[in-house]
C-alpha cells in the first residue's frame, strides 16, 4: 500500500467508539474564480468492506482514473451526494459560508436518501469546521488535516465532488468556450484571466474573486 492510499483506520476507530455511521466530507472549487463550490459527502457503515481499488484523494488522480473510480465509490458507500453553492452565493456570502451552504445541501440529500445524518459522526477534511455554522442541529463533526488523503470516506467524498463539479464546468464551457473551462475547470490560469480581460466576466464568474485576482505577468488589469 502506498503512503497516499487512504484506509478505513480512522473510521474504524470511530465505529469502535460507538458511531453508527461515518460521513466523510470534502470540498472542491474553493479557489476557483468561476463555477460552483461543491461539497461531497460519502456515508459508510461499520460493515463497509474493503476500500475501492484505486481510491485516492481526487487531487492525486488523473481525470481518467477519477472517472474509473467514481462508480466504484458510488457502489461501495451506503450513500453519496454533492451539494452546490452558486457563484452568486459565493459573492454574497463569502466562500466559507458558501461551503457551509453547499455542505448543508449535501447532508439534506443524504437524509432524503434515508441516511440518519443526526446520528452520524462527520469527518471533515482540514483544520477549520466551516460546516457547523450552517447547520441548525449539527451532528458530531470532527476535523482532520489531510483526511482526503488518509481516510477512505473523505477520499470518496472528494472523488464525487470533483467529478460532479468538473462535469458542470464542461457543460458551462460549451456555452462560454472562450474561458477554457473544459481545461482549467474555472481556476485562474493565465489564459483564463486573459480571456476575462478580453471578453469580460460571464454569469458563472465569481465577481468578488475577479476583483481581487492578480493579473498575469504583463497583462493589463481588468474590471468587472
Amino acid at each position: 500500500m502506498a503512503p497516499t492510499d487512504p484506509t478505513l483506520e480512522v473510521e474504524a476507530a470511530l465505529f469502535a467508539g460507538g458511531a453508527p455511521l461515518v460521513i466523510g466530507v470534502d470540498e472542491v472549487g474553493r479557489g476557483a474564480i468561476a463555477g460552483i463550490a461543491a461539497v461531497g459527502v460519502c456515508a459508510i457503515l461499520p460493515e463497509t468492506d474493503a476500500v475501492p481499488e484505486g481510491l485516492r484523494d481526487s487531487k492525486l488522480l488523473s481525470a481518467t482514473r477519477r472517472r474509473a473510480v467514481e462508480p466504484l465509490v458510488a457502489r461501495w458507500a451506503m450513500a453519496t451526494a454533492v451539494g452546490e453553492a452558486e457563484p452568486a452565493e459565493v459573492d454574497a456570502l463569502g466562500i466559507v459560508a458558501a461551503l457551509g451552504l453547499a455542505g448543508r445541501r449535501a447532508l439534506i440529500s443524504l437524509f432524503e436518501q434515508g441516511v440518519d445524518v443526526a446520528a452520524a459522526t462527520v469527518l471533515l477534511d482540514g483544520s477549520h469546521d466551516w460546516l457547523t455554522p450552517a447547520l441548525g442541529a449539527p451532528p458530531r463533526i470532527l476535523t482532520r488535516v489531510k483526511a482526503d488523503r488518509d481516510c477512505a470516506s473523505v477520499a470518496g467524498a472528494s472523488i464525487m465532488a470533483k467529478q460532479h463539479r468538473d462535469a458542470l464546468m464542461v457543460i458551462d464551457h460549451e456555452r462560454w468556450p472562450v474561458y477554457g473551462w473544459d481545461g482549467n475547470k474555472g481556476y485562474g490560469s493565465p489564459a483564463h484571466l486573459a480571456a476575462v480581460a478580453e471578453h469580460g466576466a460571464s454569469p458563472r464568474h465569481r465577481l468578488t474573486w475577479l476583483r481581487s485576482a492578480e493579473p498575469a505577468a504583463g497583462m493589463l488589469p481588468f474590471s468587472v
